[in-house]
């Protein structure tokens, strides 16, 4: 890359990125500039993108534009910061099931590998969901090394509900010996927003398994930051779509450094930097 394109591409980051923070090996975490995460991109390990709440099919929304619009973003984030994975985050759709296979047919235009959980609009059976999308649920998947716990956190009737915890427990158990592990649930499981549920055990099991990394929701989207427990970040995205939320579009890019350190960030949607 010529200096010039160098130029470009880290004036292109930064005019995009905020809310950056950095979860020291230590467990101690920082804000952290747009201009030193670009200057650290040799050290990533692991990159990888958490969106959420696309709510395709929600009446008097624009929500194939908005699809189209974060699909296209991200394929283009991927040209200068490559991607090894996407999860969308649950609330792909708005309740009728007939709209699963359609944002389907758009979320495959992304050019990298990309997976989803459901969240308490994705309104659909079990087995419509394994045959939409080929896998169950509750699933685990390798990405670049890493293992990625992706659950289920509610069902056909939309109900807010805790993840299997039977579920996870057992694929805690077999990765325990793991260096990191990232998990994805849709719903938050304690009542630090206004439409989370409150499930202790959740927080009892995932406090038995320090290798732990990282924790991500979906479902509230007016919070795009973080909250700890214990020694666990657990982070939000945000919405891709809908009709509420934040006043910017955005997903969030999670980086995996070589010293352990986590680093993430929001990428606007919409242009700019939100304050």
């Amino acid at each position: 890359m010529s200096n010039k394109s160098l130029e470009n591409s880290r004036r292109s980051f930064i005019k995009q990125v905020s809310f950056a923070s950095i979860l020291l090996a230590s467990g101690k975490w920082n804000s952290i500039s747009a201009a030193s995460l670009f200057n650290q991109k040799d050290n990533v390990l692991l990159r990888f993108v958490v969106a959420s709440d696309a709510h395709y099919g929600q009446p008097n929304t624009e929500y194939q534009a908005m699809m189209d619009k974060v699909v296209d973003q991200i394929n283009r984030f991927n040209q200068t910061n490559p991607l090894e994975a996407v999860i969308i985050n649950g609330d792909i759709i708005h309740n009728e099931s007939r709209f699963l296979p359609q944002a389907k047919q758009r979320l495959d235009r992304l050019t990298m590998p990309w997976y989803v959980t459901r969240g308490n609009h994705d309104m659909v059976s079990a087995e419509f969901w394994n045959k939409t999308w080929g896998y169950p649920l509750n699933h685990q998947i390798t990405v670049n090394g890493y293992p990625f716990l992706l659950m289920d956190s509610s069902n056909e009737k939309g109900e807010y509900l805790p993840p299997d915890l039977v579920w996870l427990k057992e694929n805690l158990e077999v990765l325990k010996k793991q260096k990191q592990v990232f998990l994805f649930v849709h719903i938050p499981q304690t009542k630090w927003t206004k439409n989370a549920i409150e499930t202790p055990a959740f927080f009892e099991l995932l406090a038995k398994y320090p290798n732990i990394k990282a924790v991500f929701h979906g479902h509230e989207h007016d919070q795009d930051g973080m909250k700890m427990q214990g020694k666990i970040p657990f982070y939000f995205d945000a919405h891709i779509g809908g009709n509420w939320g934040t006043e910017y579009k955005g997903f969030r890019v999670v980086e995996l450094m070589k010293d352990g350190s986590l680093a993430t960030y929001m990428v606007n949607g919409d242009g700019g930097i939100q304050k």
